[in-house]
């Protein structure tokens, strides 16, 4: 699913189309070997990650585009019984995310952006708000949780309701390579605010 942040913010967007062109090269360059190993390390720092603790029903992305890969992290989860869930273009509403179940051999069929997702099925979808959890990819981010995505605004859109009901928000990690790290990226009021940011090297926590 293309990366979230409709609104971005805090540089002009010329600067910011530099830089996530630069850190998108930067991410592509890596090795197979690179990748694996920071798949790797991700996937043990999830495990570590208190907000993940008690996370059932969690929503994932297929990695592409060198964004770091949570497939190893799925594999052990789906072995200790946690559910995960794709995002899926909502047919009705557009620009928004409904999120479908992601079994071991589900079919997938590539959307308007050339992404895989699952059909979609009013029946078996999970609605945002029943997520414990969500993981979704970043261009970029810094210390403060300010974060750059793609420019689609998806996340932002799906749950903007979270700013108002943060008792029924599942917890939102970002997940990049740790060199995706910038100095500062100002953050505006309809951002979605992150919980956290887990890389290949550490885990940043934003809010309780």
């Amino acid at each position: 699913m293309p990366n979230d942040n409709a609104f971005d913010s805090g540089i002009d967007q010329p600067s910011r189309q530099a830089l996530r062109k630069t850190l998108r090269q930067q991410r592509r360059g890596l090795s197979y070997e690179e990748q694996a190993q920071a798949s790797e390390r991700l996937a043990l720092n999830l495990l570590k990650l208190p907000e993940m603790h008690r996370s059932r029903h969690i929503g994932v992305y297929l990695a592409n585009d060198g964004e770091i890969d949570p497939a190893l992290y799925i594999d052990l989860g789906r072995r200790k019984g946690l559910n995960f869930y794709l995002p899926v273009l909502h047919p009705v509403y557009p620009g928004k995310l409904v999120f479908s179940p992601y079994r071991e051999g589900v079919p997938l069929t590539a959307n308007r952006f050339g992404i895989p997702e699952p059909a979609f099925s009013e029946a078996r979808r999970r609605p945002a708000w029943a997520l414990d959890a969500v993981l979704f990819p970043l261009v970029g981010f810094d210390e403060m949780g300010g974060r750059l995505g793609m420019g689609g605004g998806f996340y932002d859109r799906t749950f903007a309701f979270s700013r108002l009901r943060p008792g029924m928000a599942p917890k939102l990690i970002g997940l990049a390579h740790d060199f995706q790290c910038v100095e500062r990226l100002p953050t505006e009021p309809w951002d979605v605010p992150l919980h956290g940011v887990v890389t290949d090297r550490r885990c940043y926590r934003f809010r309780s």
